[in-house]
């Protein structure tokens, strides 16, 4: 194949021809993202679609091959591309395994395809015959590239083409003779690519673990596990809980940082500045006598404790993610180890972190400017590989935004070097821009905007860019109805159908979701004061007792809409999301696909927590893979009741109280025989 050691990550010099010879142009080659200065994102198992934009002058004839590797490696493989409309090529590769590749393309003048092509139009009997000899000379060309016995019959063929261009076989011989389509076969795996252009830049792809596509989280404070009101959970009271979770459908279980907790400056209950007897402060608060980042705090067990957790987790299915939040409370070790690490105000003390009009007395940020940042860069990372090293694979990192961008782009690219199984979810509610670098720098998933969509318009609109913007190469959302910082004022009311239908938005619009519980399904939802997105009663500050056996739980609605995300692959990703109108805009409506169009749901969903809605779907027969002509079969999985559609238009109606969504499964009726009906 071509030489492509000069493939590099940046563009060319515009003015440099050192071969002018060199005709095929390479317009452009996608996806990338800002030109390749980011990485492309893919899970393993899962096909890249790639397109290039290919010509040359004149009429003659391109051949173009999509060149890939692993990024360690050294020998690229080919794939060749397949030329549609406009000068528009396509082809694909499916990365293997987790971890780093490259990629691009390479396209040259094949003169042997242009050769056949012009034959083939040919009808002038001596234009024919000189064509014929011009072929035998391209053979012979060809000949000098091959090996064995393909070089023998290429040779044989060049000269049986000069021998028969001068008898007397016709016109009409001639051609059938040198278009012989098992000769263009061989002659193709000989190209003559001494003038081939290769794009200049090596693209960059990132291959996920499949988790980093569809995942399940569930949030929860290790020190609230206890059954036991007042005392501080622990990490086998955790182990005790992982059942619960697991029979919901979770495959995810986060915890807030599970460190030390500092003295100095400790929060009260709800937020109050001063801590009474017996508080035990924000986890957020990190490091104390005890230790730091490294550390765990004393009364949830021990290392060994944690790691056991961790096995039995993995033995049900779920992966433990950890909060890393790079912060330190006044009395972290750090504090006194690296003072150059933190900013010092004029009175001689740090500067605490603050958000107008929220303040973090008890949190000291670190110093990303700090003349020592190399050591900061170099400790931080080693905090991950200490997590690492205790089995831990999922990290939630607490707002990344407020941290240096080139500490996370060298960080997260060396760790996922080593490790590239690891999945980084960055809680970042901050500027879409901000959001969007922090996921090119390197993180697998992102928290969205979803908590402040409400209306139709708003979910349309934004779920729309998500799934079907420029931004989906490289930005995985993780839809969220509430966590510990945000009890969104939709939900204040407590009503049972918005905490519904906000879960089966977010677990249908997002192939990665999850709540904060187990204050979700127990419809925790009393503020700190009205309009606040604080609750009352935080358990940022306090230790919390939860009723796991409330009969108002909703424990199964959750269990059974998680089941559905499992059994229906339809929801495990989220480009083929396709919004539908309806003649009410308090019914919203949309579907998704598998990528074999075998499994297509729909999902419609009353936004009133208040009022019965009904009203016509408008769906598209050719979105849904499905013949408009013929009846089709709508399995409602929530309530598992089976209606017959026919056409594109339909009418539902849901009543909030009840149920304040569908999700249905639609299937494609085909025939009937006695008692049995039969379904695409």
């Amino acid at each position: 194949m071509a030489d492509l050691r000069k493939t590099r990550n940046h563009s060319p010099d515009p003015l440099d021809h050192s071969d002018g010879r060199l005709r095929a142009v390479i317009d452009a080659v996608l996806p990338s993202v800002d030109g390749g200065r980011f990485a492309v994102k893919r899970v393993t198992g899962e096909p890249l679609q790639v397109e290039a934009h290919c010509f040359t002058d004149g009429h003659d004839v391109l051949r173009a091959m999509l060149c890939w590797r692993a990024e360690a490696e050294t020998a690229w493989r080919e794939v060749e591309m397949t030329p549609t409309h406009n000068d528009v090529w396509h082809a694909a590769f499916t990365p293997p395994a987790p971890g780093r590749y490259l990629y691009t393309v390479t396209a040259w003048v094949d003169h042997f395809r242009s050769w056949r092509h012009e034959l083939k139009r040919r009808t002038d009997e001596e234009d024919i015959r000189l064509a014929v000899l011009m072929g035998a000379e391209l053979l012979a060309d060809a000949a000098a590239r091959a090996k064995g016995a393909d070089q023998k019959s290429l040779k044989e063929w060049s000269a049986r083409l000069r021998r028969e261009s001068d008898s007397a076989m016709g016109a009409d011989g001639l051609k059938t003779l040198a278009l012989d389509e098992s000769l263009a076969s061989l002659v193709d795996r000989y190209p003559g690519r001494q003038l081939a252009t290769t794009y200049p830049v090596a693209l960059p792809l990132v291959a996920d673990i499949e988790r980093a596509r569809y995942s399940t989280w569930y949030e929860l404070f290790p020190r609230s596990a206890s059954p036991d009101r007042g005392r501080h959970g622990t990490f086998a009271d955790v182990e005790a809980r992982l059942p619960y979770v697991a029979e919901m459908g979770f495959d995810v279980l986060y915890f807030p940082p599970i460190h030390p907790i500092g003295r100095e400056r400790r929060k009260g209950r709800d937020n109050a500045l001063v801590a009474g007897p017996g508080d035990v402060g924000s986890p957020w608060a990190i490091g104390s006598a005890e230790g730091g980042h490294k550390s765990i705090h004393p009364e949830l067990g021990t290392a060994e404790d944690f790691r056991r957790l961790v096995g039995k987790a993995r033995d049900l299915g779920i992966a433990i993610a950890l909060d890393i939040a790079f912060q330190c409370a006044p009395d972290h070790p750090y504090v006194k180890e690296h003072p150059r690490w933190f900013r010092w105000r004029p009175d001689g003390t740090v500067q605490y972190a603050e958000n107008p009009p929220k303040k973090y007395q008890d949190i000291y940020p670190f110093n990303f400017e700090t003349e020592d940042w190399r050591a900061l860069w170099a400790e931080l990372k080693s905090v991950f590989e200490h997590w690492i090293g205790e089995g831990v694979r999922i990290f939630r990192v607490d707002n990344p935004h407020t941290k240096s961008f080139a500490f996370w782009e060298w960080c997260l690219g060396e760790l996922k070097r080593e490790h590239p199984e690891l999945i980084f979810l960055a809680e970042a509610f901050t500027r879409p821009k901000v959001m969007h670098r922090l996921a090119k720098l390197g993180y697998t998933q992102s928290y969205t905007y979803f908590t402040w969509r409400n209306t139709r318009q708003e979910l349309v609109d934004y779920f729309t860019e998500l799934s079907q913007g420029p931004g989906r190469e490289y930005f995985r959302p993780n839809a969220w109805p509430n966590t510990p910082d945000i009890l969104n004022e939709h939900l204040h009311s407590g009503q049972r159908s918005v905490f519904m239908s906000r879960l089966v938005l977010a677990a249908t619009l997002s192939a990665n979701y999850g709540i904060y519980g187990p204050a979700y399904e127990l419809i925790e939802h009393v503020p700190r004061s009205p309009g606040s997105e604080e609750y009352l009663h935080s358990e940022k500050y306090q230790l919390r007792t939860w009723n796991l056996d409330d009969p108002d739980s909703l424990r199964d609605f959750i269990t059974r809409v998680n089941r559905i995300r499992r059994e229906n692959p339809a929801l495990q990703s989220d480009w083929s999301l396709r919004f539908f109108p309806t003649d009410n805009d308090q019914l919203i409506a949309y579907a998704k696909r598998s990528a074999d169009g075998d499994n297509v749901i729909l999902v419609v969903v009353n936004l009133d927590p208040h009022h019965v809605h009904s009203g016509w779907l408008a769906l598209d027969a050719g979105e849904l893979g499905l013949d408009d002509e013929r009846e089709y079969e709508a399995h409602d999985l929530l309530s598992d009741q089976r209606f017959l559609w026919h056409g594109m238009r339909n009418f539902v109606q849901l009543d909030p109280h009840r149920a304040p969504a569908h999700i249905f499964r639609l299937r494609q009726r085909l025939r009937r025989e006695q008692d049995f009906d039969y379904y695409l």
